[in-house]
């Protein structure tokens, strides 16, 4: 197995480093998926036992200038790899202001991912190597099949989000109230996010935030707009997702299959992220 790819535009950059940021704050440990044409940073907690998952996906033509990897055969030309996200993040810190960041498959006494940083100097036109040494788990060819991308269940409503900071925001202050929280939403573009307790209960409102077409279309013929369908799960998951949106995305749908699934649809401009949280039983 082989892989080194290389980074030298500032823009592609910054945005690698938002990525794996975003990855930190989800998923404390997660699997890298190296393939020809794409990356991906997975977190595959089983569903049925209450675990989030997460599918995270990028184009490598729209971030690296060098991209060579082979896979563990011509067959299976892919590479999975388990690392900390921590690691991963803290060492692209180092990224500001850099000329380039390479990253490449090593083995130091262990499997490593090592991230090179050439690092400009401002009182010159020189320039320093910043190296850091990442230890992975390779994940053996058997294991992969728990690890390909998930498949989405038919909603039965699909909602276009709120701004997500206002949606975290929301989220927060119920927070203090209650472990648990609702999510309710029908084909007339209407999202409440709901508590309830013994002793109160909360609804906020979103009103017209629209339903992707194709999805109307589909459950629409057999499905009442003002009927909603919810999910009732752990508000704590929720906000994690939430927290770890780095930018607004361009495009973010929630997709809910009634008391089973929230799924999470999120698009950036060049990075593609599906979040799953289940039904609390």
């Amino acid at each position: 197995m082989k892989f080194r790819a290389k980074i030298v535009d500032a823009a592609c950059l910054n945005q690698f480093t938002r990525v794996s940021n975003m990855i930190a704050k989800l998923a404390k440990t997660c699997t890298l998926r190296i393939s020809p044409n794409k990356l991906n940073f997975i977190l595959s907690d089983k569903l049925a036992s209450g675990g989030v998952s997460m599918w995270c996906e990028l184009e490598q033509e729209n971030f690296f200038s060098e991209f060579q990897m082979e896979g563990v055969s011509a067959e299976n030309n892919e590479i999975y790899l388990e690392l900390t996200s921590e690691n991963l993040s803290r060492a692209l810190k180092t990224t500001q202001n850099a000329r380039s960041l390479k990253i490449k498959l090593t083995n130091k006494h262990f499997p490593c991912l090592t991230i090179s940083v050439e690092l400009q100097l401002s009182v010159s036109s020189s320039s320093r190597i910043v190296t850091h040494d990442i230890p992975i788990t390779i994940i053996p060819r058997r294991l992969w099949k728990d690890l390909r991308e998930p498949s989405v269940p038919d909603s039965d409503v699909s909602i276009y989000l709120p701004v997500l900071k206002t949606m975290r925001s929301v989220v927060e202050k119920m927070k203090n109230i209650s472990n648990h929280l609702i999510i309710e939403a029908n084909l007339n573009g209407d999202l409440n996010l709901k508590i309830e307790t013994e002793l109160v209960c909360i609804t906020t409102h979103f009103k017209d935030l629209g339903n992707p077409p194709l999805a109307s279309e589909n459950t629409s013929q057999n499905r009442n707009p003002e009927e909603m369908a919810e999910v009732h799960i752990d508000i704590k998951k929720l906000l994690q997702f939430l927290a770890g949106q780095q930018v607004n995305p361009t495009k973010a749908i929630c997709n809910i299959v009634n008391n089973r699934i929230v799924h999470f649809d999120l698009l950036h401009e060049d990075v593609s992220l599906q979040y799953f949280i289940p039904a609390l039983s």
